[in-house]
């Protein structure tokens, strides 16, 4: 292992330590209503499952997001900063495993993952301020596009990507913009893997090298939105409590037990879902306040 990557590990461990400090301190200072015991499971569940499959490359964001639709178990404007803050904890699990794995050159590495926690420490600013037609519209749109991008992958028409581990020049400066951006995205409930991947694959590189910078950008990120919106008071706490207890043994399970499934008819299910939730948020969206 590179010397950049043991740092990189050690920066995201004491991220993910001051990220549960942080999350602890806030929840202490807020009054909370009780939660029914049923409903507590569902959320570790619903963590859970999300991760296990987040792990062997479905995504977490639109499945979590139809979930809290279909079962109406979180508002509409509290879904990105319980996303956010929720499965911040298992992504970290997931890019300390996979950058320890897989070699990616450092430069390209470091400033892809710094690009989109910029991008995602100004976008949570914005996200945690908006009201909730403007985050329904938001997400209904998202979703949407998290859609096409599984039917892409399901078709097989994303770039099947080339043999680099590295960027240099202006090809870095567009991963890196683009990154920027990914992250700024991710607040708003747009998952950042499949982008990243389709990025990467754009620009010449092998598609393994997307899984340390996708998990990487997206476990330093989560902590850094997810404490925006924890202190704005703009998400679901139990709800996020149970998505990182219910997603670190998933993730866990899924790259050390399982580490490959047949997810095809998966996929297409997500897929239907998906757009379910979509529509119905857009639905929801015209409905004024």
């Amino acid at each position: 292992m590179s010397l950049a990557a043991r740092i990189l590990l050690g920066a995201l461990i004491a991220l993910a330590l001051i990220y549960i400090w942080r999350w602890i301190a806030f929840e202490r200072a807020r009054t909370r209503e009780p939660v029914p015991a049923s409903r507590g499971l569902l959320h570790a569940a619903t963590g859970f499952i999300t991760n296990f499959f987040d792990t062997l490359g479905v995504g977490s964001f639109a499945p979590t997001t139809s979930i809290y639709k279909l079962l109406r178990l979180v508002p509409d404007e509290r879904i990105p900063g319980t996303l956010n803050a929720g499965h911040a904890l298992p992504t970290v699990a997931q890019a300390l495993i996979f950058i320890a794995a897989v070699t990616v050159d450092p430069r390209t590495l470091i400033a892809m993952i710094a690009a989109a926690v910029l991008g995602a420490w100004l976008g949570s600013g914005i996200v945690a301020r908006l009201p909730k037609r403007g985050i329904q519209l938001g997400m209904g749109v998202a979703l949407l596009a998290a859609a096409v991008l599984f039917v892409l992958g399901i078709a097989g028409w994303i770039p099947a990507g080339g043999e680099a581990l590295q960027l240099r020049g202006p090809w870095l400066a567009l991963a890196v913009g683009c990154n920027f951006a990914l992250g700024a995205l991710m607040t708003l409930g747009v998952g950042l893997y499949a982008p990243c991947l389709i990025l990467v694959s754009l620009l010449g590189m092998n598609p393994i090298a997307a899984f340390p910078i996708m998990m990487g950008s997206c476990a330093f990120l989560m902590p850094v939105a997810g404490l925006r919106f924890i202190a704005a008071q703009r998400y679901d706490g139990r709800a996020a409590l149970g998505l990182a207890l219910g997603g670190i043994p998933g993730v866990l399970i899924a790259a050390f037990i399982v580490k490959q499934l047949p997810l095809l008819w998966l996929r297409w299910l997500v897929v239907i879902v998906v757009l379910y939730a979509a529509i119905a948020m857009l639905r929801a969206a015209k409905v004024r306040d």
